[in-house]
C-alpha cells in the first residue's frame, strides 16, 4: 500500500490508534535466554494522549517484591506483565498500531508473543499485519530513504524539536537494566512513545525536518513554503490586474464614426 493510502487508512481509524514500544535486554547472545527479556512497555492513544504502560519494576511493587529481589523473579514479572499486555490488545481487537521497526523476531511485535509462549506456555491474541503501521519505513518513502544519517531515530529528534527528555539509547537501556534502574528504562520508553506521536502529526502535516529529501519532496516544499505562497499571491495579483486593464480597455475603447451614406449620384443621404 503506497504512503499516502496508508496515512488515509490510519487517519480514517485514528480513533483506534496507538503507538507501541518496548524495552528489552541486549539483541545478542550475551543473555541467558535465545531471546532478550521484555522489560518495558508503552501504549499511548494518539488520539487522546492516554499512556498505558506495563514494567517490570511497577508489577514488582504490585507484588510487594523488593528491588534487590526482584532479579530472582524476573520470569514471574515479565510473564505478568505481559498477561496485562496482551489482555490490553484482547480488549482493543480493533486497534491500529503505529511503531518504528517491530518488524521481525529480533525486534517486533513476533518477540512480544515468542516472550508470552515462553512464559506462559498460552497462545496470545493476534495483531494482524493489516494493523501495523511502521512510522519509519512512512518517513523513509515520503523523504527518501537516504534523507538522514544513522541512528534515524536519535538524528531526527535532534533535527525536530530536540531530544526529548529522558531518552537513552538502545544501549543505554540495556546498562540501565543491568544496574536495575527500571524507571530510567520505563520513562524512555514511554518518551519514545510520545515522539512518535508527535513525528505522526509532522507527517500528516508534511512538517518532518530531514538532512536531506528526495527531489519531489524539495519540490513539494517549496511549494509549502512561505516565500512559494507569497510568489503565488504576487502571481494572482498580477494576474487580477492584467484582467482589470484589460476589460478597462474593451469597455472604454471608442467606437468608430458611421460613415455618412453616399447615393449612387454622390449626393449624401440623411
Amino acid at each position: 500500500m503506497q504512503r499516502k493510502n496508508v496515512l488515509k487508512e490510519i487517519e480514517k481509524n485514528i480513533n483506534s490508534l496507538f503507538v507501541i514500544h518496548y524495552s528489552c535486554e541486549a539483541l545478542s547472545d550475551s543473555n541467558e535466554r535465545y531471546s532478550p527479556r521484555i522489560t518495558s512497555i508503552a501504549v499511548l492513544h494518539v488520539e487522546r494522549s492516554v499512556m498505558h504502560s506495563y514494567s517490570i519494576h511497577l508489577i514488582a511493587e504490585e507484588e510487594g517484591i523488593a528491588r534487590d529481589q526482584i532479579e530472582k523473579s524476573y520470569n514471574k514479572l515479565e510473564a505478568e506483565m505481559l498477561e496485562q499486555f496482551f489482555k490490553f490488545v484482547s480488549d482493543n481487537d480493533d486497534a491500529r498500531w503505529l511503531h518504528w521497526n517491530m518488524s521481525n523476531i529480533n525486534f517486533g511485535f513476533e518477540t512480544l508473543s515468542h516472550r508470552y509462549r515462553v512464559l506462559t506456555k498460552k497462545q496470545p491474541p493476534t495483531i494482524p499485519d493489516t494493523r501495523r503501521f511502521n512510522l519509519s519505513s512512512m518517513i523513509l518513502q515520503k523523504y527518501g530513504s537516504n534523507c538522514v544519517d544513522h541512528p534515524r531515530m536519535q538524528k531526527l529528534m535532534e533535527l525536530n524539536a530536540a531530544i526529548p527528555k529522558g531518552f537513552l539509547s538502545g544501549e543505554q537501556e540495556v546498562k540501565a537494566f543491568e544496574s536495575k534502574e527500571f524507571m530510567k528504562i520505563h520513562n524512555s520508553t514511554m518518551s519514545k512513545a510520545y515522539w512518535f506521536q508527535s513525528m505522526f502529526f509532522k507527517l500528516q502535516d508534511n512538517k518532518i525536518v530531514t538532512q536531506r529529501s528526495n527531489y519531489w519532496e524539495r519540490i513539494n516544499r517549496f511549494a509549502e513554503s512561505p516565500l512559494a505562497k507569497l510568489l503565488g499571491l504576487v502571481a494572482i495579483g498580477y494576474s487580477l490586474f492584467q484582467m482589470s486593464v484589460s476589460l478597462y480597455s474593451l469597455t472604454n475603447e471608442k467606437m468608430p464614426e458611421p460613415k455618412p451614406l453616399v447615393e449612387k449620384n454622390g449626393i449624401p443621404n440623411d
